[in-house]
């Protein structure tokens, strides 16, 4: 069974894709172009569940957008501890990736909300082996993408 930290990312074929992710990959199209004013149009338009739309919106991409994407969003829900966010950004350094922005939440009840957008033009290492170096970390809880832009 793989666990959260093991999660990799594979170069496939669109002809060999399930019939739902080449429906996912047709209704975010729509979105992202303002084709569609909802996801429930869109989905309604290529053919799709709603359920079966948010299973994978967040799984399949495009290729060419993956090629050039140079910019990434981060969600961390941490620990709060003394050093947390520099151990945190020690790793970001260290893997050839640029801070763009920082936004931490007032910690509560011992954890804190941080949101980082990163320039990954010069990452020395895979996005798989960056996220998982990111999750070992004992003081994180959670790591999302959230985003990914040029």
């Amino acid at each position: 069974m793989q666990n959260k930290l093991d999660k990799r990312f594979f170069l496939v074929r669109e002809d060999v894709l399930p019939e739902a992710m080449q429906k996912t990959l047709q209704a975010k199209e729509m979105i992202e172009r303002g084709k569609v004013l909802s996801v429930w149009d869109a989905v309604h338009k290529v053919g799709l569940s709603r359920s079966a739309f948010y299973k994978y919106r967040d799984t399949v991409f495009p290729f060419h957008n993956v090629v050039k994407e140079k910019i990434i969003t981060l969600f961390f829900h941490l620990e709060d501890r003394s050093g947390t966010l520099s151990e945190l950004l020690q790793i970001v350094a260290s893997s050839g990736c640029n801070v763009l922005t920082i936004h931490q939440t007032i910690p509560l009840q011992g954890k804190a909300n941080v949101t980082l957008s990163l320039n990954t033009g010069d990452m020395q290492i895979d996005m798989n082996e960056f996220i998982h170096r990111l999750k070992s970390l004992e003081f994180v809880d959670k790591v999302e993408i959230l985003g990914s832009g040029a």
